[in-house]
């Protein structure tokens, strides 16, 4: 993956306005796509698959009329008055009327109506007119919410107050304000300060707005065609903005160093997204696996909101790759810190080898590595003291009560409670199969009579039947508020019940409501996450064995991870729960936490976690491969990252804190949690916990089982292979104008090796290789990059193997000349040329194949009649394979090779020729037939010793296998004749 980078940001610096351009378009079309679509995110908290969805679905087929949203219209009379009186009841009626015409409303139920229950306080100075509308909230248009509030002029010219609420009417807009656009300004100012360039700076917030955009783009078309909760658009917005700047800086970090220690500007590029890239390829493909888990826990708002985020990452991750080298292009050298300056200065400490501290990093890992277990029980006891909050952890859906305040649904909540008591803004309803009962109306009074005896019911309503007599509905309301803990027992209390109450009256009975699918959400998160902790952190150990080759790395990263989200949840409940430091963060209405706010902290946070954990432990892996001493890698890693990671935490910090101050109802614990949770495990758990813990392992933090090792893939994110590749690249091309050649190579593999073999072969030469059939071809493929090396090194016209195995292949044509019994019966020799023809000419050329194959015959007839005579069997287009001789059989199999042109031919021959002079004869036609700088390769049977080719025009290299397979032979040098 790292050549692959490195040779992506090679293309993007080389064609920097191409990739600009090309992202300029992706930007303008995707995020003018979603605005022009006019999309609308709305929230739904449906969970298919539990009782209280089950039920609701039920009484949408049935008893519509009371399965679509509904809505709350509050009325408070003036002081002195009463909503009974003649003049308060005829506006009442009036306003009922003047609703029940608003398109989209099913029914509109009056305070006075029998069906209304306890609509009145008992005071007569407030009443709830009921509005149900025909369809679920998602379908509710703007239009009818906006006709809805336009009737409170009825009620105002009376001097009544009127206030609407209902989760129709929750805000499901989204956007930013001036404190998040103050977290961007801070982000600047970090990336300033780190790389004391405006350009530098600009680079990674240009990109990452790029990115953000096309997320949020792609994310707004989407709401025009399924339903998007206000969350989504915003948590990408937060963490494509985070991550975007993030991998953006650790790339650029990377070439200003390289720049300041002397590389070219283009190489380096190269190099830094090679390296550093695929750190962030990793660390980003692991956020997108992390929040694509939420696709497992099956609620579809969450999985929504899951994909939105992973689609942001995964924009971040193309932006870092390829449109910052492209600014990188664009900028040239003028990104090379001036000689002496604080940049130029970071980049020579963090080559130097001395044992001076020179840098904040080096002193602060040197005084942890001083007291390793100190700091380790310091860090441990500040997390474990933070998360002690965690234990009281109580979730819930968001309901009218955590709307802004001064909002008419936060006002009609606040008045509903205050009147009637905070169970009437979330009454239950208990549907009752009544299709095996014949006294209806009896048992329903009989089951409302048990309803009213549960703990916490303020009142049971009449049930109703719907008109089929198949359902019918009783309301219960409770006496506690829609997300206490009360509520959630009632609900429970009620299930417990069903199965008396279906014994007793043959009614099965279930819950359903927007209370109890908010409780059903709740029980369905908290139950998935444990499961979910375990296959995030069992991923983490997973992921992080296959980059670092350790067992102790990845256990310790795992469980400073886990410290660093309990005491993120440990802050959100001291704040959102209990009210600390409330007022100063504008947090209006303290409560339960958002049920899916953990898991999706978890999710985050373990991305962004093993981000740091990659890119600090990475360096210290990569020094003890070198050195083999545990203890100084610790430091040098640790000291080379240490800028880098606290630059790119402290961006992610104020970019997450940024959504807290002035975010929506439910974005702001997710922004805070999030917050916490980066300073956390950055600062505590990265930064001090991880170099206490490597100092104690020793060398022990890098011991795997050899088993394991084998098991695992090796994920190379350190760039060793990469560097391999930009050696073997320099030898390749320091060649000149070899065709090929190689060094010391074994090929084969570790069953069966060839070598070593060490050649060197011009442009146009001969090579003649002689050996076993099974080496022989165990070296071409090898040499033609379809068999990587055992060891040693091996290019081809510049191109070394096997890093560039895929380019060789293009260079390398290889045919099997054949023995009698390996021929095509069937196939003709124009089907066969034709077709390699077909497979190699530009597509615009193709339909010229046949004539061109005609002119390789042509040419072949006539060398073959030169060298052999007339007796020679012609080769025509219609011939079978199997009715030609051996040597025009041979040499009809070298043309189609031939036919594709490549610099350079191997042909194989499976069995010596029956006529001795026919080697020479087939080595003297194909040396004719092919152009003059085309490399020839013959392998035969026939010991090059004994094989007498004559004078061919070329160069001729003998290459004898048969002795590289007796034991202890030296390595076989190509011999130039």
């Amino acid at each position: 993956m790292a050549t692959l980078l490195y040779r992506l940001g090679r293309f993007s610096y080389r064609h920097a306005w191409r990739v600009i351009a090309v992202w300029a378009v992706l930007l303008l079309g995707i995020l003018g796509g979603g605005v022009a679509l006019g999309g609308q995110t709305q929230e739904s908290f449906a969970i298919p698959g539990t009782e209280s969805q089950n039920a609701l679905d039920r009484l949408e087929a049935v008893f519509p009329s009371v399965a679509g949203a509904s809505a709350s219209v509050v009325l408070v009379a003036p002081d002195g008055e009463s909503v009974t009186d003649d003049l308060s009841t005829a506006m009442i009626d009036d306003l009922v009327t003047e609703i029940e015409g608003i398109p989209g409303v099913d029914s509109v139920v009056s305070p006075f109506s029998e069906y209304a229950g306890e609509a009145v306080t008992d005071d007569e100075h407030m009443a709830i007119v009921r509005v149900q509308f025909d369809g679920p909230s998602t379908e509710v248009t703007d239009e009818t919410l906006d006709e809805l509030k336009a009737t409170a002029p009825i009620a105002e010219d009376e001097g009544y107050r009127i206030e609407f609420g209902g989760q129709v009417f929750q805000d499901t807009s989204f956007g930013i304000t001036i404190t998040e656009v103050f977290g961007v300004v801070f982000a600047g100012i970090v990336l300033f300060i780190t790389f004391g360039s405006l350009l530098a700076a600009g680079m990674p917030l240009l990109s990452a707005l790029v990115g953000v955009g096309i997320a949020i783009g792609g994310i707004t078309a989407y709401t025009a065609f399924a339903t998007v909760s206000s969350t989504a658009p915003l948590l990408a917005l937060m963490i494509g903005l985070a991550v975007g700047i993030d991998y953006a800086l650790f790339i650029l970090s990377r070439h200003r160093n390289q720049l300041a220690n002397g590389e070219d500007p283009e190489e380096s590029a190269a190099m830094a997204v090679g390296t550093a890239g695929s750190a962030v390829v990793f660390a980003g493909v692991t956020v997108i696996i992390a929040l694509l888990g939420l696709l497992v826990v099956g609620i579809p708002f969450l999985s929504v909101m899951g994909v939105g985020a992973a689609f942001a990452v995964l924009v971040a991750i193309g932006v870092a790759v390829t449109l910052l080298p492209a600014l990188l292009g664009l900028a040239k050298g003028r990104l090379i810190p001036k000689e002496g300056s604080r940049a130029w200065k970071r980049a020579q400490v963090s080559t130097d080898g001395g044992d001076k501290p020179r840098s904040m990093g080096q002193r602060w890992v040197r005084g942890v590595m001083k007291r390793p277990i100190l700091a380790t029980l310091g860090v441990v006891a500040l997390l474990g003291t933070l998360a002690i909050p965690a234990l009281s952890l109580d979730l819930n859906v968001p309901d009218g009560g955590s709307e802004p305040a001064g909002s008419t649904q936060r006002e009609a909540y606040d008045l509903i409670s205050e009147g009637f008591g905070p169970g009437y803004n979330g009454p239950l309803i208990v549907a009752v199969d009544i299709t095996q009962t014949t006294d209806i109306l009896d048992d329903l009074d009989a089951i409302r009579g048990k309803l009213e005896k549960l703990d916490d019911v303020a009142y049971v309503q009449q049930g109703f039947p719907d008109e089929g007599l198949d359902t019918a509905i009783i309301q219960v309301t409770p006496e506690s508020a829609p997300d206490s803990a009360e509520t959630k027992a009632l609900v429970q209390a009620i299930r417990e019940l069903a199965p008396e109450i279906e014994d007793e009256f043959d009614t099965p009975i279930s819950v359903t409501g927007t209370t109890a699918v908010a409780i059903d959400i709740s029980n369905r998160l908290t139950n998935a996450l444990l499961p979910f902790a375990l296959v995030v952190v069992g991923l983490s150990i997973v992921l992080l064995m296959m980059v670092f080759r350790s067992v102790l790395v990845p256990i310790k990263a795992a469980l400073g991870f886990l410290l660093s989200v309990v005491a993120s949840f440990g802050v959100v409940v001291a704040i959102f729960q209990w009210g600390w430091l409330a007022e100063l963060l504008h947090v209006d209405n303290p409560g339960p936490i958002l049920s899916f706010l953990p898991i999706l902290l978890m999710a985050v946070l373990f991305g962004l976690a093993m981000d740091y954990e990659v890119f600090l432990v990475s360096g210290m892996r990569e020094e003890f491969v070198h050195t083999g001493d545990a203890r100084h890698s610790v430091e040098k890693g640790f000291a080379g990252a240490a800028r880098v990671v606290t630059a790119a935490a402290l961006i992610m910090f104020f970019v997450f804190f940024a959504f807290v101050p002035e975010g929506s109802g439910m974005i702001k614990p997710i922004a805070l949690g999030l917050a916490a949770g980066i300073a956390f495990d950055a600062f505590l758990v990265r930064m001090t916990l991880v170099p206490a813990l490597m100092t104690l392992f020793g060398r022990a933090a890098w011991w795997m089982p050899k088993w394991l090792g084998t098991l695992l893939p090796n994920v190379d994110i350190e760039g060793e292979q990469l560097r391999e590749h930009r050696h073997a690249v320099d030898w390749a091309r320091s060649e000149g104008d070899i065709a090929l050649s190689a060094e010391y190579l074994v090929a084969g593999s570790p069953d069966r090796e060839v070598g070593p073999l060490s050649l060197s072969v011009p442009r146009g030469a001969v090579v003649l290789a002689s050996g076993d059939v099974v080496d022989r071809r165990l070296v071409a493929a090898t040499l033609s990059g379809r068999l990587d090396p055992v060891s040693g090194r091996a290019q081809v016209g510049g191109h070394p193997l096997p890093s560039e195995a895929a380019r060789v292949r293009s260079l390398v044509a290889l045919a099997d000349v054949g023995g009698a019994q390996r021929v095509e019966h069937v196939v003709s020799l124009g089907e066969l040329l034709i077709e390699r023809l077909e497979m190699t000419l530009p597509w615009y050329r193709v339909f010229r194949s046949r004539r061109r194959a005609r002119l390789w015959l042509v040419r072949a007839n006539d060398v073959l009649h030169e060298v052999v005579g007339r007796d020679a069997v012609p080769l025509r287009l219609d011939s079978t394979l199997v009715e030609l001789p051996q040597l025009e059989r041979a040499v009809a199999l070298s043309v189609v090779a031939l036919a594709e042109r490549t610099p350079v031919v191997m042909l194989d021959q499976l069995d010596p020729f029956g006529d001795a002079e026919h080697e020479a004869a087939f080595a003297t036609i194909v040396a004719r037939l092919a152009p003059a700088t085309t490399t020839l390769v013959l392998g035969t049977p026939v010991p090059a010793r004994v094989t007498d080719l004559g004078d061919l025009g070329r160069p001729i290299l003998d290459v004898d296998l048969y002795s590289l397979s007796q034991a202890g032979s030296p390595s076989q040098e190509g011999l130039l004749r």
